[in-house]
This record gives structure tokens, sequence and C-alpha cells, in this order.
């Protein structure tokens, strides 16, 4: 193998027909099959060896998705690819042309802990891999020791603290064997931006629901709320990286998560980026003014935040293609990538120890818009997210 493709997929909601997932919320048979073959178009289209999908309520319609993806590609390649007969038909187009089934493809399916009864279902997610898994995948969604997170308030012991037992949603994790190498893979859907409000007892809905009575400084606080559970949750995926860098295994991390490349949430994944010398800086137990890191130490402090920091494939290919218009997310006007590709050093060809790099990283987005026109409904019907692929040569292959 000399290259793989990795994508991430965030479906909108998949679910068979005439099932309420959420509250009044179901898909007729027809809307289903239209949302099925559109699902299917765009996983051929990408035609990616590994495929982290996000929001799947059962595996049955996923398996029902890639299945008629299968039969798109199969009659494409029966249209596109020139038989035998052909003396061009090794040409290297057709090879980019051809679609790769999944018949003997793996797949994990992650189901959400909080799924409850229709009108009250909560989505998992799940990875596809054409090359295999090479170890059992792993769940990660209730924790076995429950996050606890003490604050201080200028040094004393009133600040509070916020605590989580299990996360919104599921975070998978699969070994997938790649050429001769044996890569780590996070799909992950992090708490969402909507607000998260406080239901009383004996209550319909919560206050700050009824949109007639408008509360804003309540609603701002679901959105704090929100954001906390979306730090704590990245926080809980970096413990599960860390623990894979530490074992020198190449990592590669996608998802929705629900937050551009900037937001504390994702610096909190991929790690901190280090300063360009820290010889310069006071040491942290410094006695005097000129007590500052020596060079040696700065270069293993360098070296200490380099070996466990992730870089987002987005940001890779931008810096190479000049290019600075990938968007997988548009909401009020607001377009912004909130789906990731994120890949350790493993795969910077600057670092000595690299087995490969980013060649390409491609999105699809031009079924998005911000809900402003006419065909909006049926664009939502489909997907609300752009799909993202990197595409990577493996060094000496």
């Amino acid at each position: 193998m000399s290259q793989f493709t990795i994508a991430s997929f965030n479906v909108k909601n998949l679910i068979g027909p005439d099932q309420e997932y959420y509250k009044f919320q179901s898909y007729t048979p027809e809307e289903y099959a239209w949302k099925s073959d559109w699902l299917a178009d765009q996983l051929v289209t990408l035609n990616a060896d590994i495929v982290g999908f996000q929001e799947i309520f059962d595996e049955a319609s996923l398996r029902d998705t890639i299945a008629s993806a299968d039969e798109i590609g199969t009659a494409n390649n029966a249209a596109a690819i020139p038989g035998q007969n052909k003396r061009y038909r090794h040409r290297a187009i057709f090879d980019r042309l051809a679609y790769r089934d999944y018949g003997d493809a793996a797949l994990a399916f992650a189901p959400n802990l909080h799924d409850g009864a229709p009108g009250q279902r909560r989505p998992g997610l799940a990875i596809l891999s054409r090359l295999g898994f090479d170890e059992e995948p792993q769940i990660i969604q209730a924790l076995d020791t429950p996050l606890h997170i003490p604050f201080q308030t200028f040094g004393g012991d009133e600040g509070g603290s916020y605590t989580i037992q299990k996360l919104s949603r599921p975070i998978l994790k699969c070994r997938v064997p790649v050429g001769d190498q044996v890569v780590t893979v996070f799909n992950c859907h992090l708490k969402s931006k909507l607000g998260e409000y406080i239901r009383s007892d004996g209550a319909a809905f919560p206050v700050e629901a009824d949109l007639t009575d408008y509360d804003p400084v309540g609603r701002a606080l679901g959105a704090a709320r929100a954001a906390m559970r979306r730090m704590a949750e990245a926080w809980v995926l970096r413990g599960a990286i860390i623990g894979e860098l530490r074992q020198s295994r190449p990592v590669m991390v996608l998802g929705d998560f629900n937050d551009n490349e900037n937001a504390v949430s994702s610096e909190i994944i991929a790690g901190e980026a280090p300063f360009r010398n820290y010889a310069w800086m006071l040491r942290h137990d410094a006695k005097h003014r000129a007590d500052r890191y020596s060079d040696a130490e700065n270069a293993q402090i360098t070296e200490d935040i380099e070996a466990v920091r992730l870089h987002s494939a987005e940001k890779l290919f931008v810096r190479k293609s000049l290019r600075d218009m990938v968007y997988t997310s548009a909401f009020g006007g607001v377009y912004e990538s909130i789906d990731q590709i994120l890949m350790s050093r493993h795969f910077l060809p600057e670092w000595q120890g690299h087995i490969g790099e980013m060649e390409y990283f491609s999105v699809l987005n031009d079924h998005l818009t911000d809900g402003s026109h006419p065909e909006a409904p049926y664009n939502k019907l489909a997907s609300d997210h752009g799909q993202i692929m990197a595409t990577i040569r493996l060094k000496g292959e």
C-alpha cells in the first residue's frame, strides 16, 4: 500500500423510516430513501479507506447506506473503467476513477449510553475501515472514575468544581493497519454549542426554552454549561491520545468537534504549540530575575511538547496550497470548520521519524447553505456538515 485516505462524515441523524428520534422528528419512507441515497452518493465520491461517521442512531441504517454506496460504485465502475480489451486500461486516471467496495470492510459501531425511548433518542458514531482493525475497537463514554475539575479563586478553596461521569456522546478508538504500520484512529462528536438548560422538578420544560419569554442571561448560562462540558470531553479525549503517543503509536483524530481549530476545546485535543524559545523565560522555581531556563532545558521542553502535539490536516493543506476557503458548517451566515482531522507528527515530513505525509485534503461542501435559500430544507435533510478527507502517502512506498 502506497497511500490511504481517511474521512470524517457527520451524516445528520441517520435512522430508519418512521422512527421518532427527537421529539416529533422522524423520516417518512420517501425521506429516508432520499437521504440514504444522498449519503451513499457522498460516500462513493469520497471513496475513502477509513471513514468516521457521526450521528448514527442505528447500525442497520448505516449498513444499508454502505450497501447502496457499493451498488452505485459498482455501476460507476462498469461505466467508467475500460475493459481488458482497451489498450489504455492501465492509465493512472482509471485507478483514480475506480471505486473499491466495502464488502470486506470492518465496521465498528458505538451506540450512545444516553439513547432512550422514541422521541428521546441519542446518536452514536462508527468507523468503517477497508483495512480492517488490528485490535478490538474500544468505546469511551462512561468514565471509570468521574472527572472532577476543582477551581481555586486567587489561591482560596472557594472556587467550586465541575464534575462529569459520562460523555454526551461516545468516543470510538480503533487500531487500523496501514502498510507495515498500525495507526490509532479516534472518532469523536463533542458536545454541541446548543445551550444546556436545567428543568425544574415537575416542569414540562426549562424556562430558558420558552422563546416567548426570552431569558438572555439564562440562555448564556446554558451556553456556558455546554462549553464546559465540551472542554471536559476534549480533555478526556486528550488523555486517551496521550496514552497512545506515550507508546510511540501514530495517531489520527477525526470527527465533529463542534468548535473551530482555534477554540479552547480544539486546542486541548491538539495540545500546546511550543514557544519559539524558553531560554528567555523565568524558571518555574526562579530565585532571582535572571534565573531562566537553560538552552538544554529549552530543547528538552520543546521536544516534550512536540512529541505529543497533533496537527490539523486542514491547516497543513492551507499552508501547502495557499487556500483558506475550507468550511464544513454554515449557520446564520457563519461559515466555519467544525469537523476536523488531526494527526500526530508521524505524518509530518519534516520530522525524522515520520511514516508518511498528507498529500491532499478534500472537502465536499457544495451542498451547504446557511438556511437562507429555498433548497435549504432539502440540503439539511441530506447533511448539515461538509465531509472532509485526507490523502496520506506512506514513506518509502
